[in-house]
């Protein structure tokens, strides 16, 4: 059986422990390890994106990382124990497949006769306004129970079927089409419709 002489020889233990290395986080393979390293990198990166690619660095950075999530088993520790060489060698990558991409959308807009860039449509917004909801719409959504924002959702937006609904809720697809009904009902009441 092993002694220590003192407390404070084991304190020596735990920053190894404590702390793991990039290579150990990336030999995890987790999500949870996986967001203490995106954790650790990100800043310098989104900084060297910055750097190269202005107001573009958030999606060169995300993209950086999505890359790196995906070919974590691949890692292969060079740099005692850090993952930084390997995400700057994947940020370059990045960066010079979207230069490759951008040359070939460029030459084809040449030979199609179309300008580099697109002048933004001013009536875009007008109709970006007219299919969102009325703010008053969007807090009466907001106050209903989660279960009933739940059915909106599977019927109005991801326009589900009922007896695919039927199956999520476990119950007959009449009972499921009186429930989005009677929440669409009370969605109406609470946007001042009349009472049926």
């Amino acid at each position: 059986m092993t002694h220590f002489s003192s407390v404070s020889d084991l304190a020596v233990v735990r920053p190894d422990c404590a702390t793991p290395s990039d290579a150990q986080l990336l030999d995890a393979g987790d999500a949870d390890s996986f967001a203490l390293l995106y954790d650790r990198h990100v800043g310098a990166l989104f900084a060297w994106a910055r750097s190269r690619v202005g107001d573009h660095a958030a999606d060169l950075t995300a993209e950086v990382f999505a890359r790196a999530w995906l070919c974590r088993a691949t890692f292969r520790d060079q740099a005692g124990g850090s993952a930084a060489p390997w995400l700057y060698g994947i940020a370059h990558n990045v960066l010079r497949d979207s230069l490759r991409r951008r040359r070939v959308e460029d030459r084809a807009r040449v030979r199609l006769g179309l300008p580099r860039t697109v002048a933004p449509d001013p009536e875009y917004e007008a109709v970006e306004g007219r299919l969102s909801l009325p703010e008053a719409a969007l807090r009466a959504i907001s106050a209903l129970p989660e279960r009933e924002r739940e059915l909106l959702d599977l019927r109005i937006v991801q326009e589900r079927s009922y007896m695919d609904i039927a199956k999520r809720l476990r119950c007959t697809p009449q009972a499921a089409r009186l429930r989005v009904s009677r929440t669409l009902r009370r969605l109406n009441l609470a946007l001042g419709g009349e009472r049926q």
